[in-house]
């Protein structure tokens, strides 16, 4: 599911079949959490919530500078085009993206990925890395290196951040800032948004 499944998508076979594919694999997905898992989908008391503003922030402020070189050097027309441009698809691809992407993402790679497979692993930090691997093989339709890479450096982040806290809720929120980010900069387009 987490090596066949997006490889295949990468192969030239008709949309509807691809988005098929998709649902019928995230709803054995939830359908394991709530049935076999037994997921709540309860927000986690006791969240310090400081703790991951402040990691979160400090996370943010390096991808930011990073990004912004890059962009400035790379690509400058692109810099915060879209913001600029049309803030309105802005704001609405912020709102989708977060909303029906990466929440989806994180109950997968994060939440049922940990509670499948994580016992099955001695090793903290090669649990990690695979995890991280498998959400970069995830964009691998993209057919961007880049894109491979960011992903794969996200997974990282992703994976400690709920490895320490084992709450879907502040991961996605950090995926969805990261993301948003990289929309809002101006590399959006590589990751399939709309320019």
């Amino acid at each position: 599911m987490f090596i066949i499944v997006p490889i295949s998508f990468v192969l030239n076979f008709q949309l509807w079949m691809k988005l098929s594919i998709g649902l019928l694999g995230f709803i054995y997905i939830i359908y394991v959490l709530l049935k076999v898992e037994n997921n709540k989908f309860k927000i986690r008391q006791h969240i310090n919530w400081t703790q991951f503003w402040q990691r979160t922030a400090v996370k943010f402020l390096a991808i930011a500078f990073i990004t912004i070189a890059y962009m400035y050097v790379v690509d400058y027309s692109n810099l915060f085009i879209v913001i600029q441009s049309k803030p309105l698809l802005w704001a609405t691809i912020l709102f989708v993206y977060s909303v029906f992407s990466v929440y989806p993402q994180e109950l997968i790679y994060r939440t049922f990925f940990f509670q499948r497979y994580e016992s099955l692993f001695r090793n903290n930090a090669l649990f990690i890395m695979v995890n991280a691997a498998l959400f970069s093989l995830a964009h691998i339709f993209f057919k961007n290196t880049l894109v491979m890479i960011f992903t794969f450096i996200g997974g990282v982040l992703f994976a400690l951040t709920f490895k320490k806290t084992k709450s879907t809720l502040l991961v996605s929120i950090e995926h969805a800032i990261y993301g948003c980010w990289l929309f809002t900069v101006g590399m959006g387009e590589m990751l399939g948004f709309p320019k």
